[in-house]
């Protein structure tokens, strides 16, 4: 039997990806699509992208019979529409991030918890081929324990070709929780040790004017529970027209016996490995496991992978503390 889909909100261009990833799944059927905003709704009808059924969610939401609901609306929008699943026993797959308020998540991981359903999100970095070749090393212990950790995750702000609620009415949340949500995720899943302290974060206005409500730079500084040390950099602060910088989703991770480099656009792992002189260079390899789609699927038949509800539970509730302390420490 097929899982029933019904998308709740079209506003982000990410959930076009969960589209795809859907519409190539035999497992799934997309049932239904709202979108509650008529300029957005116009725009999407224009360009044949998707189908649209519904012009309210809650209608959706109340008469669609769905198993499963995707959530790509406004960020600040997310909680409530996921919390208005989960109560009408939906399980819920969302771009990241899931929500923008602790509060939100309490009651999402409750309602979740209670009835049993299943939360999925986009974390799709872990499936980058770069993020799947670190793994396997560090798995493998090719430089040991993991000791401290360095990454910088620049995007582009591309003020013109954003949407436009990203800068207004406090929409987006929080650059810290909106890039960073993935490093939170990232990060266990590399060294299997958990995000324990929150030591320092800072988010305040780079590049984005002062009449917008946007912090566009993050900064943060972790202690895992084993020790390790993290310190990232998660800003909207690479030039609009160079295309992908080195410092996207770039990691520079040391263990007791060395450390390795990569970012996500490279074909490549770098390594210094002590005893061994100068640096070994691993070739990434071709990723070929389970899809967020698939881990979300997996569990909801009983069968969770890797990515599961209690792990994106986590993860969000750690990046929304992170934004909480910077969002605190800018008053």
């Amino acid at each position: 039997m097929k899982l029933k889909l019904a998308v709740a909100g079209l506003r982000h261009n990410h959930i076009f990806s969960l589209l795809t990833v859907a519409q190539n799944n035999p497992a799934v059927e997309i049932v239904a699509c709202a979108e509650e905003d008529a300029a957005t709704r116009a725009e999407l009808e224009k360009s044949g992208k998707v189908t649209i059924t519904h012009t309210s969610i809650t209608d959706m939401l109340d008469n669609v019979d769905c198993d499963a609901v995707a959530i790509g609306d406004c960020y600040a929008r997310r909680g409530n529409i996921a919390i208005a699943a989960l109560e009408r026993n939906k399980h819920v797959i969302s771009d990241k991030p899931i929500c923008t308020k602790l509060s939100e998540l309490e009651n999402i991981e409750a309602l979740a918890t209670a009835k049993k359903l299943c939360l999925g999100c986009m974390f799709d970095l872990r499936t980058a081929p770069p993020v799947a070749g670190a793994k396997k090393l560090l798995d493998a212990g090719v430089i040991g324990e993991v000791i401290q950790i360095q990454f910088t995750a620049q995007h582009r702000l591309m003020r013109s070709s954003r949407p436009s609620w990203y800068f207004s009415g406090n929409m987006h949340g929080g650059t810290i929780n909106d890039i960073g949500s993935h490093a939170a995720d990232l990060i266990p899943f590399l060294t299997g040790a958990q995000i324990k302290t929150i030591n320092g974060a800072r988010t305040w206005k780079a590049l984005a004017r002062p009449d917008e409500d946007l912090n566009d730079a993050g900064q943060f500084m972790l202690t895992l529970d084993n020790g390790c040390g993290v310190i990232g950099d998660v800003s909207y602060s690479a030039p609009d027209t160079t295309g992908t910088l080195p410092t996207y989703w770039r990691f520079n991770i040391w263990g007791r016996n060395g450390m390795i480099e990569f970012n996500y656009a490279d074909q490549f792992i770098t390594a210094y490995i002590n005893g061994t002189a100068g640096k070994s260079t691993f070739a990434v390899p071709t990723y070929r496991g389970p899809d967020f789609l698939t881990e979300f699927i997996s569990e909801i038949s009983g069968n969770p992978g890797s990515l599961t509800t209690a792990g994106i539970i986590t993860a969000s509730r750690c990046i929304l503390k992170v934004q909480e302390f910077a969002d605190l420490a800018a008053k």
